[in-house]
Parts: C-alpha cells; structure tokens; sequence
C-alpha cells in the first residue's frame, strides 16, 4: 500500500467552469463524470479517502486523479491518454496480393472462394506466414468484395458480357 501525503488541489476558476460544464453537459463517460467528481470534492478541501467512499472509487485512483491534476492539467486529469491499438497484421504488399488473388478464379474443385480457403490459400501459396479467418473478413470488407456471393459460371462465348438498357447487346451497337 503505498502512503500519500494530503492532497492539495486548487482549481482555476477557468477549470471549476469545464468542470461544471462537464458534469451539467448531457451525456458523458462515466469515468470521466467520476473524474470531474472527485476533482470537484478534492478542491473543496476533503481527503482523497473520504472522496473515494463518495463517489465509490478506490482512495489510490482519487490521489491519482489529484496528482495527475497537479502535473498536468485538466484534461490529463479527466481524459484517458490516446491508445496506440493494435499493430496492422498485413502490409500493403501483402493486402494487394491477397486482393489479387480473391479477384482470380478460385482453386480447382471450388466454386467460389470463402473466406476460409482465402486465408488457408494465402498461407499456402506463401502471401503471408499466417494470417487468420478475421484478418481475411476484415480486409475484403474495406475492398468491399464478399467472393462468397459470387460463383464463377462459365459463359458460352454467344452471349453478350454487357448489356444496354433497352435490352440489346452492347457489341451489337
């Protein structure tokens, strides 16, 4: 358990306005509402401890909000620091590779590529080291291809590939 010193947090008056404005501001996250409450309770002059059985935080997130407060400024204090997320899985190259490959014919045997086979063939023909269904679903979804719902049907060579709207083939034209 570590041990703190009292805390001694003075608002600005600028501060004391952004905080009302938050907690009297529509809808927030409850964390950042919790925040601006136990902010508010410091600058009147009570303990971190008794702040935390207020507004049902541990007495070590209080003294945190308030040092946090003090080091920085207020939104350091209110607002959670910007996650990196997670690191992309594929390339670029990788990507247009795999594109390439969906936009061919499918394996023999097959009808139409699933996502399954796009990852299980992007493995074996070596575009990737691994890659997973998700990664596949996620990466068709931005090129805004569902291969799935296409099946690859072989045309006689009489038919016309375009057709007009008055019905007629555009080669005819």
């Amino acid at each position: 358990m570590r041990s703190y010193r009292r805390l001694c947090v003075q608002l600005t008056q600028g501060d004391r306005k952004k905080i009302a404005a938050v907690l009297s501001g529509g809808i927030q996250p409850t964390r950042v509402v919790l925040r601006a409450l136990a902010l508010s309770q410091l600058h009147d002059g009570k303990t971190a401890s008794e702040v935390a059985a207020n507004v049902r935080l541990a007495s070590n997130t209080v003294h945190d909000i308030g040092r946090r407060y003090q080091d920085g400024d207020l939104d350091r204090a209110l607002y959670d620091k910007k996650r990196p997320g997670a690191a992309e899985l594929l390339d670029e190259s990788q990507k247009q590779r795999i594109i390439a490959m969906v936009c061919s014919a499918p394996p023999g045997g097959r009808a139409r590529w699933t996502v399954r086979l796009v990852a299980q063939e992007a493995i074996q023909r070596k575009l990737v080291p691994k890659v997973g269904r998700e990664t596949i679903r996620v990466l068709l979804l931005h090129h805004d291809l569902k291969p799935w719902r296409e099946k690859n049907v072989v045309r006689s060579g009489t038919e016309c590939g375009v057709h007009r709207q008055d019905g007629r083939c555009s080669e005819d034209v």
